[in-house]
């Protein structure tokens, strides 16, 4: 299990031991060889686990599979694929508080996902806080804190 950052997915994707899919870009992304269900249920866990309300699970994978169908593109591109959205009271007024346009971090959003070509490794990823809001908010910086926990649990699940 490990997160990959974007100076460690470079060299990786130059050296040929990460394909495209796994490059953040904004996003963090963590592997384990942990089956998709078993992450999940980790993800879940950890959330809960933390104190906070899981809003909403969306199948991502179906939904992409079936409008894909509709739209004419079959290529599968995903196994599976599910985001959790979720909520936290008291870490959404304290970012918000400090900034209203911090309100665009609410709901809190980490995906699980398999891809067809790489059987046996299950990846999670949530959108990375900007190194200058995590050195310039407190707020901020919980919540990037509090992301990365919930994604190494998972992953570690």
């Amino acid at each position: 299990m490990f997160k990959l950052k974007h100076s460690l997915a470079g060299v990786l994707l130059a050296g040929g031991l990460l394909s495209q899919a796994a490059l953040g870009g904004g996003y963090a992304v963590y592997t384990s060889d942990s089956a998709f269900a078993d992450v999940l249920e980790g993800l879940k866990m950890a959330i809960q686990e933390r104190g906070m309300y899981i809003n909403n699970v969306m199948n991502m994978g179906e939904m992409l599979e079936r409008t894909g169908k509709d739209l004419g593109m079959d290529t599968a591109l995903y196994d599976e694929a599910e985001s959790i959205e979720f909520c936290s009271a008291v870490l959404s007024r304290e970012m918000i508080t400090e900034n209203p346009a911090h309100v665009v971090n609410c709901p809190f959003i980490i995906a699980v996902y398999t891809l067809p070509e790489e059987t046996g490794t299950t990846y999670v990823a949530h959108r990375e806080i900007p190194a200058d809001q995590v050195e310039s908010s407190p707020a901020m910086a919980k919540v990037a804190d509090m992301l990365e926990g919930i994604s190494e649990a998972a992953v570690s699940w």
